[in-house]
C-alpha cells in the first residue's frame, strides 16, 4: 500500500509531559515534518515536578514551552458536572482519564492559536481510548488544525528503540528502566494498566497502589467526615470552605488513608478491544456518594429515575471523547436544572475501603417523617393502598385468569382449531 503524503506543517504544539515518549517526539517531528515544534505541559494534578521541564523541552529541539495549572478549571468545569451528572462508566469507572483529555486538547488549540501552529501533535497509541479524544476535541474546536499522531507513522516500536532513538540525537533521557505498569495521573484519580493486570484473573499486587492503603492496613477506626453542597456543588469539608481542587485534593488523602476508591475493571475501549485496569479514586468516590445522599432526599422520585438513564450516556459520551457535543451540552443542561435544591450536607463514615452514609440533611428536603411514619394515620389513610394495590396490578391478574405464564417466553402453543371455518 502506498503510504500517505504527509501534510506540509509550518508549527505544531505537542501534548508534552518529559517522559521518554514526548522527550523523542519532539526531535521526530522536526526531522519527518521541518517543523517548529512548541511543547504544551498542562498541570491536571498529576503530582509531577515541573522544574526544569523547559530546559528539558528545548534541549530535546522545542522552541518553547508553556505550561498552564489547569487544576481549578478541571476540578470546577469539568471533575463537578461529571459529580453532578452521576455518569460511571461500565458500572466502575469513575472516568478520570477520560474527563482530563478533552480539556488538554481546549488548551492545545487555544495554545495552537496564540502561538500560531497549524497542527497539534500527542503521544497516544492507535491502540487506545485517548487518541480519539484528542482528536475528536480538536475537530470538535477548530477542524483546520491538523493532527499528527507519531505512534501511528513511527518505527520505533518499543522503550528499548526510542531510548535509542534519544541516544543517537545526544538526547538526556532521565530513567532507562519503565515501571512494570502504565499510569496516568490526575488531580481525580490515578489508573494503573499493563504489567501484571495483562491477565485479568491475576490480584493486583499491593505495591502497586499508590493513593490509597490497603483496606486490610487502614485504620482500625472510622473516620466521619461531613461535605457539604450548594446546588450540587461540593463547597465545604467539615464546615471549612475549600476550593474546588483544594477540596478533591483534601479528600484524596483522607480517601486514601482509610483505602478508599479502589476498583478493578475489564472495561470495553472504544476501539473495539477489552482491557483490565485497576483505578484510584479516593476523592471522587466518596464525592460520588455524598452527592448522591443529597439527591436522595431532596430529588423527586421521576428525576432520579430520569436522572440514572441520562447519566449512563454522560458516560459513553465522555469516556468515548464526546465531551464538546451538542448533547453533552444539552445533558449538563438538564442535570444544572436538578440541582438547584441539591444544597445540604452529608455524613459519611469511612472504614476500610467502605464509604458509608450516616447522615443526610437539606432545607430542601422531601422527606416527612409524619408521612413516612407507621403509627399516624391523619396524613397518609393504610386502607387507600387496597385499592391502589388492585389497579397496579391489573394486568398481573387478567394474565393469571387467562391461564398465562408469568414470563413470555414459556407461551402455551396456539390452538388455531378455533379459528377454522365450517
Amino acid at each position: 500500500m502506498q503510504a500517505k503524503p504527509k501534510p506540509k506543517i509550518n508549527k505544531v504544539v505537542l501534548a508534552y509531559s518529559g517522559g521518554l515518549d514526548t522527550s523523542v517526539i519532539v526531535p521526530w517531528l522536526k526531522e519527518n515534518y521541518d517543523c517548529e515544534v512548541v511543547c504544551f505541559t498542562a498541570d491536571v494534578g498529576q503530582g509531577d515536578d515541573l522544574s526544569g521541564l523547559d530546559q528539558k523541552a528545548k534541549a530535546s529541539g522545542a522552541s518553547q514551552l508553556v505550561i498552564r495549572d489547569l487544576r481549578e478549571e478541571f476540578a470546577s468545569d469539568y471533575l463537578f458536572p461529571l459529580m453532578r451528572s452521576g455518569a460511571i462508566y461500565e458500572r466502575k469507572y469513575l472516568l478520570g482519564t477520560s474527563v482530563a483529555r478533552p480539556l488538554i486538547a481546549k488548551h492545545m488549540v487555544d495554545v495552537a492559536h496564540e502561538t500560531g501552529c497549524d497542527a497539534i501533535a500527542h503521544g497516544a497509541t492507535g491502540k487506545g481510548n485517548d487518541q480519539v479524544r484528542f482528536e475528536l476535541t480538536v475537530m470538535a474546536l477548530d477542524p483546520r488544525l491538523k493532527v499528527i499522531a507519531p505512534w501511528r507513522e513511527w518505527d520505533i516500536r518499543s522503550r528499548e528503540d526510542a531510548i535509542d532513538y534519544a541516544n543517537e540525537r545526544n538526547i538526556q533521557v532521565t530513567s532507562t528502566k519503565k515501571s512494570i505498569y502504565s499510569r496516568d495521573a490526575n488531580l481525580w484519580h490515578l489508573s494503573h494498566e499493563g504489567g501484571l493486570l495483562e491477565d485479568p484473573w491475576n490480584e493486583p499486587e499491593e505495591s502497586m497502589f499508590q493513593l490509597s492503603a490497603s483496606p486490610e492496613d487502614a485504620p482500625d477506626e472510622p473516620a466521619y467526615v461531613e461535605i457539604e453542597f450548594e446546588s450540587g456543588t461540593p463547597v465545604a469539608i467539615n464546615g471549612e470552605k475549600l476550593s474546588s481542587a483544594a477540596l478533591i485534593t483534601r479528600l484524596n488523602a483522607l480517601g486514601g488513608a482509610h483505602g478508599i476508591g479502589r476498583v478493578d475493571i475489564v472495561e470495553n475501549r472504544l476501539v473495539g478491544m477489552k482491557s483490565h485496569g485497576v483505578y484510584e479514586t479516593p476523592g471522587g468516590t466518596i464525592l460520588m456518594t455524598a452527592h448522591r445522599e443529597i439527591e436522595s432526599l431532596v430529588l423527586d422520585s421521576e428525576t432520579i429515575r430520569f436522572k440514572d438513564l441520562t447519566a449512563l450516556k454522560y458516560a459513553e459520551l465522555t469516556y468515548n471523547g464526546l465531551w464538546f457535543t451538542p448533547l453533552r451540552e444539552a445533558l449538563d443542561a438538564f442535570v444544572d436544572s436538578t440541582q438547584g435544591p441539591v444544597t445540604g450536607i452529608a455524613r459519611l463514615k469511612l472504614y476500610k475501603g467502605n464509604v458509608i452514609p450516616v447522615g443526610r440533611k437539606s432545607q430542601f428536603s422531601l422527606y416527612r417523617e409524619d408521612f413516612a411514619t407507621f403509627g399516624q394515620e391523619d396524613v397518609y389513610d393504610q386502607s387507600d393502598a387496597e385499592g391502589f394495590i388492585n389497579l397496579y396490578g391489573l394486568s398481573l391478574k387478567v394474565r393469571a385468569l387467562n391461564g398465562l405464564p408469568v414470563s413470555g417466553m414459556h407461551m402455551p402453543k396456539p390452538d388455531y382449531s378455533r379459528f377454522k371455518r365450517d
